[in-house]
């Protein structure tokens, strides 16, 4: 399932954008009060050769946009947008340029690191009034500002409507790339989840007033394993029709997936994206356009459907059909025509009295890709030639050969005749095609295969074409569980020369198609997978669109992919990984405590990690509770005792949670919690052998829990915590335990060698062991000493119990790392991280540990609360999985607690 996300995805389409003169960089100046406030941030204006040199003095004149980086992304990001920007002002002799402005965040980690991100929301805002003020005492000077925002960019930028003193008229277009609205890839603080939670709910209940923001969301599709497409769409607003979310492989001219990075120099998207701004230009005004619908309109012409004609706000009705061309009437109901040099004009007439009784659709296709009028429609009804006719060429589609059109003839009651124009051609070579069909006739269902056939079964179908168009119906396709490979070959009756099919899956209910162009004949693979699944209130079908010739022979075949299954499950729930490894270490360190209980040894973490981490034991409860949950009296009575909602109920209401999935990921956790296990002990043997080669160890000696010394160590750790960085003091009390087991592993061997053993005895032993530290089982025998031998097993106990610890704790450090790594880059700017979702969680930590290091079973043995302290790792595991999945920032929480219990029975 990893190898289908980070590897297995279509090969990338997109071309690189170039510039043709040197890129700068101008650093505007920022007021003092928001310099010293920000310090680490600054704010740019792109140009490049003349242009830049002309935009120094900051006389601007064009329309400003603003660009936002993402999660370490860089200013310089803009260049794409900017350059292409410039060459298309270029083309129309600067009549409009646009003036690309760009922030820089000083590259942070905000996707992993929540506690700047009102920061940046601020600052944005301070540069949109910076950015504005510029443009004072022009004459056409703008009053908003475009956004465009990569990654968390378009995330910051949303989040500038929550803020009290800001002004929505100031932003009226935001474009967002690859931003993951619905909720945060890796959700490792509360801070980050605060945020997306004050952002959605503000759009939710404010939509009204966000009619005059315009916005679209771009995703990358499934090239972007870093942002799945379902987090970039928008939430669903049924008051709030200003908003447009679409997937790169469905955008008109562009076609193809885009990587993370990608997204913001593909080619075909950035021109697609400047191509709108320039048609979004108000000629009265010089600025962007204030009216929402014609926004809309052109967002939708060139990112949903193109008509492979030049964007109009208000194309005239009719058409005057000029010029000294041939009438041809065409009575049949298939037609086809190759123009290769045409001197003469033609208009080629399609009476459709005759058609209305026996077809229901007319389909017509060219391979001309220009952007000039081609379809018609005529109210003539006494003659075949018409002066006037209606174009139809608004109600065509462009696609990657040819630009069609598909025409109910039913909501066209008055037109007599379908015209096809053929303009003089002089060395160019096209064709054109138009049929008369029944929709019946052309629509096949298939259904799909079972998730649980494994791709061992599959179902197909054999289209005989007599035709341009057919249309296969997917029936129960409609979960992002399901995964299929669709395999399209064809075969033809004569091996002349055809143009290439296209094959396209189409998902009624979002804007995340997909477009295969192949040759003919040949064999063709699809992925059919979703980003979203059907929402409840539809019931439309996906369909598979093959645009196909006319005497050729297609066969449909469709089956299971297991391996893209296991891909949508680690796609949508990777995040919750950590949740079910620590979960499973959680049940094994309960395990070892009750077997401590019960037979005075502590067992081996592989051996009770198989014994005791069951998905039975944690499951059950949680599926109970979230099908409890679909009940209004349950909820009202979890609301009222102020629990948090299970997340699992929150992923099934967004229909990502799926059958069986909890099960795989907690057997996938108890895979890395088991090979995590043998990496540390095989660590450990390594450790201590180059330990023991370098220095002779102290005898075994039991020391006290607390000394004077160990208290300042507690004092200094939890100051460190206090004044700079939570994650910072977690990391050095990590490392200063990590010389604990090695310690102890190493102590406990040369007391055993200094006892009159051989090694080999110890080698024999260690062979019928899984653990490394297992093989100190054999380490007491009949020919020790026994206050030796008690010795040596009481430090093999506790070296076992460290080990499990560690493995413990090493995932908390893991989860609190981005903090650290946030607060290191800006260390310059600020000593304390502030705020810092691991300060409080630190000092708990770092006294806890303290006390662990030092312990050994003895006291955990004779301890009253063992008993509840073996019992209550169970109970944490399952509120683990129950609060943690969407909240990873919550099981440090849950770790804690599991060990300050363990301090309790050392000391009681």
């Amino acid at each position: 399932g990893v190898r289908d996300v980070l590897f297995l995805y279509e090969e990338n389409r997109c071309s690189m954008t170039y510039m043709y003169e040197y890129p700068e960089y101008l650093k505007i100046k920022l007021p003092k009060k928001t310099a010293r406030r920000y310090p680490a941030y600054e704010l740019y204006l792109y140009g490049e050769g003349n242009y830049a040199e002309e935009n120094k003095n900051l006389l601007l004149t064009g329309i400003p946009v603003l660009f936002l980086p993402g999660n370490a992304g860089s200013y310089k990001q803009v260049r794409s947008l900017g350059s292409v920007a410039l060459r298309k002002a270029e083309d129309v002799d600067f009549k409009y340029h646009f003036n690309f402005f760009s922030v820089n965040f000083n590259e942070e980690l905000v996707a992993l690191y929540g506690g700047s991100l009102q920061r940046q929301t601020k600052f944005v805002h301070e540069c949109i009034k910076v950015i504005l003020k510029l443009y004072r005492d022009r004459e056409f000077a703008p009053s908003s500002v475009a956004i465009v925002g990569h990654s968390m960019g378009g995330l910051v930028a949303r989040a500038l409507l929550t803020l009290k003193n800001f002004k929505p008229e100031l932003i009226n277009l935001l474009i967002t790339q690859a931003t993951p609205h619905v909720a945060p890839v890796m959700p490792l603080d509360k801070y980050l989840t605060d945020f997306y939670t004050a952002v959605n709910n503000h759009w939710i209940l404010k939509a009204q007033d966000l009619r005059n923001l315009t916005t679209l969301s771009v995703a990358g599709g499934f090239r972007d394993y870093q942002v799945r497409s379902g987090l970039a769409f928008l939430p669903r607003l049924s008051q709030h029709d200003s908003a447009l979310s679409v997937v790169s492989s469905a955008v008109p001219r562009a076609w193809a997936s885009t990587d993370h990075l990608s997204i913001v120099w593909c080619k075909e998207l950035i021109l697609a994206t400047i191509r709108a701004f320039f048609d979004l230009i108000d000629e009265n005004t010089r600025q962007i356009t204030e009216d929402p619908k014609k926004r809309m309109s052109v967002l939708n012409h060139h990112f949903v459907r193109h008509p492979a004609k030049m964007f109009e706000e208000n194309p005239e009705a009719f058409t005057e059909l000029t010029g000294a061309f041939m009438w041809i009437t065409v009575k049949a109901s298939k037609w086809s025509y190759s123009v290769y040099n045409d001197s003469d004009g033609k208009y080629f007439a399609f009476p459709l009295a005759s058609h209305r009784k026996s077809y229901s659709h007319i389909y017509c296709e060219n391979s001309m890709l220009d952007t000039s009028s081609w379809i018609y429609g005529c109210m003539n009804t006494s003659s075949s030639m018409c002066l006037e006719a209606a174009d139809l060429s608004w109600r065509a589609e462009l696609l990657p050969t040819a630009k069609v059109v598909m025409l109910k003839l039913q909501d066209y009651p008055s037109l007599s005749h379908i015209v096809i124009q053929v303009p003089p051609a002089v060395g160019n070579k096209y064709t054109l095609g138009c049929e008369f069909f029944e929709e019946g006739s052309r629509t096949v269902q298939l259904p799909v295969t079972h998730l649980f056939s494994f791709g061992l079964s599959s179902n197909k179908i054999l289209l005989n074409s007599t035709g341009l168009l057919y249309n296969v119906q997917l029936q129960h396709f409609n979960q992002i569980y399901q995964a299929f490979k669709i395999y399209i070959e064809s075969h033809c009756q004569s091996l002349k020369e055809r143009k290439p099919s296209v094959y396209r899956l189409h998902i009624p209910w979002s804007h995340e198609d997909s477009i295969i162009v192949a040759k003919i004949p040949s064999l063709a693979e699809i992925s059919a997978k979703l980003h979203i699944a059907q929402p409840h209130n539809d019931s439309s079908l996906p369909e598979l669109n093959i645009y196909s010739s006319p005497d050729c022979q297609y066969e449909v075949i469709l089956k299971t992919s297991l391996l893209q299954v296991l891909g949508q499950i680690v796609r949508f729930h990777a995040g919750a990984f950590p949740v079910y490894i620590v979960s499973n270490i959680l049940l094994t360190y309960g395990g070892q405590l009750s077997t401590l209980r019960s037979t005075g040894q502590c067992s081996d973490f592989s051996l009770e990690l198989v014994r005791t981490a069951k998905p039975y034991k944690v499951e059950p409860l949680k599926s109970i509770v979230v099908f409890l949950q679909g009940f209004n009296w349950f909820r009202e009575i979890w609301e009222s005792l102020s629990l948090p909602e299970v997340d699992a109920a929150v992923l099934n209401s967004q229909d990502a949670w799926f059958p069986l999935v909890s099960l795989i990921l907690f057997l996938f956790g108890t895979g890395i919690a088991y090979w995590s296990g043998v990496f540390f002990s095989t660590s450990l043997r390594l450790f201590s052998s180059l330990w023991l080669t370098l220095m002779r160890p102290t005898v075994l000696q039991k020391d006290k829990l607390i000394t004077p010394r160990r208290l300042c160590g507690m004092i200094s750790l939890a100051l460190v915590s206090w004044t700079t960085c939570g994650a910072f003091a977690v990391l050095i009390i990590y490392l200063q335990y990590l010389f604990k087991p090695v310690n102890v592993f190493v102590t406990s061997v040369f007391h055993f060698q200094d006892s009159g053993h051989s090694k080999e005895t110890s080698q024999n032993s260690s062979t019928h062991t899984v653990k490394a530290q297992s093989s100190m089982d054999s380490i007491p025998d009949a020919t020790q000493s026994p206050s030796n031998s008690t010795t040596i097993a009481e430090a093999v106990n506790s070296l076992k119990m460290h080990i499990t610890i560690l493995n413990l704790f090493t995932w908390i450090v893991l989860l609190s790392l981005p903090s650290l790594i946030y607060w290191l880059k800006n260390l310059r700017y600020n000593v304390r991280l502030d705020p810092d979702p691991c300060r409080s969680t630190a000092i708990i930590l770092v006294c806890i540990l303290e006390i662990l290091m030092n312990s050994s079973t003895s006291e955990l043995k004779s301890s009253k609360l063992l008993k509840i302290a073996a019992k209550v790792p169970l109970p944490l595991s399952v509120a683990m999985l129950a609060f943690g999945q969407m909240h990873l920032y919550r099981v440090p929480h849950f770790v804690t607690f599991s060990l300050l219990l363990h301090v309790l029975c050392c000391i009681v």
